[in-house]
């Protein structure tokens, strides 16, 4: 029977969005941190079954067109879904090999008295880029770093704010992330495009951001030990073989995302690179790793490998800091933040077919004007979402789904949907005291939201960056003519 379906209205499309937006701050009041682990997830799949409701029986479609609209916003994420499960695998063989490792101890060199907020930044940069997450990161470097800032006489406040920021720069730039496959899965990009495209934001905010720590710094007397980095230097040093041979399977990975290799060969190249170089370098790791006493080498390498491939491993050491720093959950790690993807992605297609994307996207779009604008208000509907749902997942998803056709009609390619997702979803979750990020931080640090958050330089300045480019028209991608029409 053919369908007789009628326009959404913008009050049909906020019912499913109010819904999921009232229901999540109920989830996060209920479970916390622990939202990510399913409750938001079903939180979706609930808000999809709304959205479903309102299309079959205010607007008249029939389930086959929605059921083909889930399926359809599925498929088009199945290529960041490959790329997460061999990330978590790179996670995984990265860690056995001791890379890094090598690239935490490496990090911690530079740290200086002198220059402590500057080289807390690049130092939690660093430690964020090697592992893909400024959670981790903040939660183990940086609990070290608090320490010290704190012994040489720098205020908390400005302190996390140095480390966090750090920590957020390498969570953006690192192919380890979620939110940087997250965002450009949203976007209809690639991963290596998106990381290429936000480094023209990128790099200026953090050197600002940069500049701003050494001038603080100066008004500080830098006098003290660094007794706590000197340990965690010697306790990984200890533990992994760390010399610069190490460093050869990034720059493999490296040159491969500079030629613009594909991204699925590049991730499961540089995993299986990890697991080989674990072999030849680790031999210790690898028999602590496999657990197996009286077998052969080969055995236990075949055994530790495939573990840091598809599950948790973890190296244990005297130093409850480095022991949280040492852990990796490999492609398991991955299945709630993909679950998370495709709950999400059934929310937006219902949302798409249905006509009540399109219908949100041009009530907002009717009052957008230039480039300038329409990214100003990409990047206030992230910081919306950031605020009303307190998580920073869906201040990309939601705003991810509503923005793609726009910047395409628009002749804007999709890089420029993406960075600016992550510009301001990403960055700004941490500056809200009842988001996921922000009072995760918080607690870790032990220092309260609104006293880090004005030193957050980077995370205040992205966005800033982000709207700046789109208003003056810089490093703006917009589509070929012949590559518009293939768009």
């Amino acid at each position: 029977m053919q369908e007789k379906t009628r326009v959404p209205s913008v009050g049909d499309a906020l019912i499913p969005l109010v819904f999921l937006i009232i229901l999540l701050v109920l989830n996060i009041q209920v479970f916390g941190t622990d939202g990510l682990s399913g409750s938001n997830q079903i939180v979706l799949i609930l808000s999809a079954g709304v959205a479903a409701l309102v299309a079959k029986y205010r607007l008249g479609f029939h389930w086959e067109t929605l059921q083909d609209g889930m399926v359809k916003s599925i498929s088009s994420a199945m290529s960041s879904i490959l790329i997460l499960f061999l990330i978590g695998a790179l996670a995984g063989t990265w860690l056995l090999s001791g890379i890094v490792p090598a690239m935490i101890y490496y990090g911690l060199q530079v740290l200086s008295p002198a220059i402590f907020l500057v080289a807390a930044c690049i130092v939690s940069g660093i430690v964020s880029i090697a592992t893909g997450s400024s959670w981790t990161t903040v939660a183990t470097v940086g609990v070290a770093l608090l320490g010290i800032g704190k012994a040489l006489g720098f205020e908390e406040g400005i302190i996390a704010g140095a480390i966090i920021s750090g920590a957020y720069f390498g969570d953006k730039m690192s192919p380890l992330s979620d939110t940087t496959n997250l965002a450009p899965a949203m976007a209809g990009t690639d991963l290596f495009t998106h990381i290429r495209h936000m480094a023209k934001t990128t790099v200026p905010s953090i050197t600002i951001a940069m500049l701003l720590f050494i001038v603080i710094g100066m008004n500080y007397e830098t006098a003290g030990s660094v007794d706590d980095v000197k340990a965690i230097s010697s306790i990984i040093l200890d533990k992994f073989n760390i010399n610069g041979w190490l460093f050869i399977v990034p720059g493999v990975v490296l040159v491969m995302i500079l030629k613009k290799v594909p991204a699925i060969p590049a991730l499961l190249t540089g995993a299986l690179l990890g697991g080989v170089f674990a072999v030849i370098f680790q031999p210790d790791i690898i028999y602590a790793i496999a657990n197996e006493s009286g077998t052969s080498y080969a055995y236990s390498s075949f055994k530790a490998v495939m573990m840091s491939l598809y599950g948790e491993i973890a190296v244990v050491t005297s130093n409850d800091v480095v022991n949280e720093l040492l852990v990796t959950s490999g492609m398991g790690g991955m299945l709630n933040t993909i679950w998370l993807i495709v709950c999400a992605m059934v929310f937006g297609g219902i949302m798409e077919v249905s006509g009540m994307l399109k219908v949100l996207a041009e009530a907002i779009i009717r009052k957008v004007h230039t480039v300038g604008s329409l990214i100003a208000s990409t990047a206030a509907t992230c910081v919306f979402f950031n605020i009303t749902t307190s998580d920073q997942y869906l201040a990309i998803l939601v705003p991810g789904r509503m923005y793609a056709d726009i910047y395409k009609k628009r002749g804007l390619k999709p890089e420029n949907l993406s960075r600016t997702l992550e510009d301001s979803a990403t960055v700004t979750s941490v500056l809200v005291p009842w988001n996921t990020c922000g009072a995760t931080q918080a607690s870790v640090l032990g220092v309260a939201t609104l006293v880090y958050a004005p030193y957050c330089f980077f995370n205040i300045i992205s966005p800033f960056m982000t709207i700046l480019y789109g208003y003056l028209n810089i490093g703006i991608n917009y589509y070929e003519e012949e590559e518009e029409v293939v768009a």
